[in-house]
């Protein structure tokens, strides 16, 4: 399980054991250096047989510092190392500044002034480096960079002059130290410079990213496009639990626990033994409600999701039109006529049905919100979707008054904006101090509003729960899966958390592992990938786990 760090989180780590005398911030500087030149030979391995050219761009605090560690470094090992220091020597941090002064025992540091990084020209012109390293403003960026630092990568990357806002398009290997210059650390995004005339957000984007000890909540939130490869690297510091990071360990630990305690692998409860008793009302009855004719193809997959995940019986609950349109496509899932609340008020008197899910497909007519309102009173395991949550735009506080903690909600961004507005008008601004507010933040308070778990949906899903634990599932990086942007992927998610809570998971750990499970599935069908194909994928993925 990888925990991520806020910036305050991971300088109180640092401070403390600086403070207990375990190592000192020079040590520290230089671990995070060697660590830095590290990743990039195993990057790119190439570049460990002869001499290179590097430039070093240093801020003016310990990131600056860092980056001299690295400029050292490499000119040890036989490169040409340019530097460039943005700010006045005078008033580097202590560390930063035996750093510059050691690296000016082989080289110079140039001003970042005007003249400097003017873009050269003719017989003037060089070529860009092999690798630029950005050692500009990390973890403790609280306002946007320069333009005047963000010019100067520019004009070391290409030989003419270049807009500030097409770096992405310079192939070159930047290396960014903690994150790009320009990304805040904690939300991911990019803070808004303020400097006259040059207002707006100015973000680095490298190819590689190298963090320190453990990532930080901004590599896995809006900045993977600016990141590049992250490599994490150890320094010596002792672990801290911050935000959750879903990965493999998170499900598949081995330690032995207690008889009913899964919390350590939740996937031990889809595990079934051959001399274990049991049948399917033993592993749970979901109930999905489907919308009218021409409307039932979201539920259909959020049921099939649902029993493919390992749900004993899943019936879907349609009108009495949508009947037939239902019953032609289903086979071991089981239907059921209901019509409006008094109808499902009539089928929840079977005590077995033990998790819900409304909203996939249910449409926008009078009946929904009363269903949702109905089925909330029941106090079962329940997910809410789509039009379950689009329905109480108007009057959410209906909703938030009805819900209670074995409740899921899975808004994505629209939804979102529908259901807590002022929460998403503080996300949707604009980023001008860190750190920023960010998804974590806008989910964790979210969830305290609602009672209840929020599942706010994203290539950077964010799931929090009310009593503040929080959770990233990433699909980015070595988990990208750009193909599970298609048309009812959320409705099978949706089945995917009613059958784990039909099984008995809590709300967060459903949540959770539906998730986690979601993109692994993509992973494994690859591209091409349409919504059909996920619950299907879930066995070739079991294997593969258990």
């Amino acid at each position: 399980m990888t925990e991520l760090l806020t910036a305050a989180q991971m300088r109180a780590i640092e401070q403390a054991a600086i403070d207990s005398g375990e190592v000192t911030g020079l040590e520290l500087m230089e671990r995070a250096g060697r660590g830095v030149v590290e990743a990039i030979f195993e990057e790119w391995p190439e570049l460990r047989a002869t001499s290179h050219r590097a430039v070093v761009l240093c801020g003016p605090g310990n990131n600056g510092g860092d980056g001299f560690v690295v400029a050292r470094l490499l000119k040890e090992w036989g490169w040409e190392v340019e530097v460039f220091l943005y700010g006045d020597a005078e008033k580097l941090p202590p560390d930063a500044r035996v750093n510059y002064e050691r690296w000016l025992e082989f080289g110079d540091a140039r001003p970042m002034s005007e003249g400097d990084i003017r873009p050269r020209h003719g017989k003037d012109a060089i070529n860009p480096p092999d690798v630029l390293i950005d050692a500009g403003f990390g973890t403790g960026l609280s306002r946007g960079i320069p333009r005047t630092f963000f010019d100067a990568a520019l004009s070391q990357l290409s030989r003419t002059h270049s807009s500030a806002r097409k770096l992405h398009e310079v192939r070159a290997r930047t290396v960014a130290i903690d994150l790009p210059s320009g990304i805040c650390s904690d939300s991911g995004r990019g803070l808004v410079c303020s400097e006259k005339g040059f207002e707006g957000s100015y973000s680095f984007i490298a190819k590689l990213t190298v963090s320190f000890h453990q990532p930080k909540i901004g590599n896995y939130l809006a900045s993977p496009d600016f990141s590049g490869k992250v490599s994490i690297k150890d320094i010596g510091l002792k672990r801290e639990f911050g935000v959750t990071l879903l990965n493999r360990s998170k499900f598949l630990r081995n330690e032995e626990r207690p008889p009913g305690d899964l919390g350590s692998r939740p996937l031990s409860k889809l595990r079934s033994s051959s001399f274990e008793p049991s049948h399917k009302y033993s592993h749970g009855h979901a109930l999905i409600l489907a919308g009218g004719p021409g409307k039932t193809g979201a539920a259909r997959l959020a049921a099939r999701g649902a029993l493919r995940i390992g749900a004993g019986l899943v019936t879907l609950g349609c009108p009495q039109k949508a009947l037939w349109e239902v019953a032609t496509h289903v086979t071991a899932i089981m239907v059921q006529t209901l019509t409006g609340p008094p109808g499902l008020r009539e089928v929840l008197e079977d005590e077995r049905i033990n998790a819900l899910c409304l909203g996939p497909g249910m449409g926008l007519g009078a009946d929904t919100p009363a269903l949702v309102l109905e089925a909330l009173r029941a106090k079962r395991a329940t997910v809410l979707d789509a039009d379950a949550l689009t329905r109480f735009e108007r009057k959410p506080d209906v909703l938030f008054d009805a819900l209670h903690e074995n409740v899921v909600l899975t808004p994505h961004g629209g939804e979102f904006k529908r259901l807590f507005p002022d929460i998403a008008e503080k996300l949707d601004a604009p980023a001008t101090t860190g750190p920023a507010y960010s998804k974590v933040d806008a989910t964790r308070e979210a969830a305290a509003r609602a009672g209840c778990v929020v599942l706010f949906k994203g290539p950077d899903t964010v799931i929090a729960a009310p009593d503040g634990r929080a959770s990233i599932n990433s699909s980015a990086y070595e988990r990208a899966a750009p193909w599970l942007a298609t048309a009812g992927s959320g409705d099978v998610l949706a089945g995917f958390i009613t059958g784990l809570m039909a099984r008995g998971f809590a709300p967060m750990q459903a949540a959770e592992t539906g998730a986690w499970l979601h993109t692994e599935c993509a992973l494994s069908f690859g591209p091409g990938l349409i919504a059909e194909d996920l619950p299907d994928e879930l066995p070739k993925v079991f294997r593969a786990l258990l």
